[in-house]
């Protein structure tokens, strides 16, 4: 099945499945694929699917829709090419190996890879790291003492409309970032702000008057 994956500086803040003929992009909240950004547009872009064929067309929006770094206004998108809205990337993925996804991560000069991601094969006899696992437990409100297990690559928790953020997993951690909503999740009481950082076991979140805590193991 086809799917958009959204990312902005490198972090994945959202997976849509594309499931309809007709899927709206946009920065307001009645379109499919919300982009709370003022670098989109209201009603930024389409994407038609027709049978195994899928196209993005621009709808007239103020700083235009690129694909593969060239401006478009109708354009076929075929597996691995990246959509760009405002400051966000965004991958279509069209085969079953869209689920590694993450192992695209672009590292910008002056990074270094964390260690582990090496493709050298590990020696005979030697055991693999135990995979990273974590849940957020809701710590106030209505749903107080549930807990969200993070089993996959994004998960997204909050309010639609209010406040928004996703968590992503990566292998050597989780990242929190903002997705969309006027307000920002607070990490140990303070605002994220724009920019995706690292979670830490014990770390408490603020998002949409709910307190939660994140446990890793």
């Amino acid at each position: 099945m086809p799917r958009m994956i959204v990312s902005i500086d490198g972090v994945v803040i959202k997976e849509v499945r594309l499931t309809k003929e007709r899927t709206t992009l946009g920065r307001r909240p009645y379109n499919d694929i919300v982009i709370d950004n003022l670098a989109v547009s209201g009603e930024h872009a389409v994407i038609h699917m027709a049978g195994q064929d899928v196209e993005i067309e621009d709808l007239g929006s103020t700083n235009g829709t690129y694909v593969n770094a060239k401006a478009v206004k109708r354009q076929e998108l075929r597996n691995g090419d990246t959509v760009e809205v405002g400051k966000y990337k965004i991958r279509f993925l069209h085969e079953a190996e869209g689920q590694n996804f993450e192992k695209t991560m672009i590292f910008k000069p002056g990074m270094v890879p964390p260690l582990g991601t090496a493709s050298r094969p590990a020696p005979l006899g030697a055991a693999a790291a135990p995979p990273i696992s974590g849940v957020i437990r809701v710590m106030s409100g209505a749903a107080a003492g549930r807990e969200v297990s993070l089993q996959k690559v994004v998960t997204t928790i909050g309010k639609p409309g209010v406040a928004v953020a996703s968590i992503t997993k990566r292998h050597q951690g989780f990242v929190l970032a903002h997705v969309e909503g006027p307000d920002m999740p607070l990490l140990n009481g303070a605002s994220i702000g724009t920019s995706p950082v690292p979670l830490k076991h014990g770390d408490r979140l603020e998002l949409a008057g709910t307190e939660m805590q994140f446990e890793q193991s």
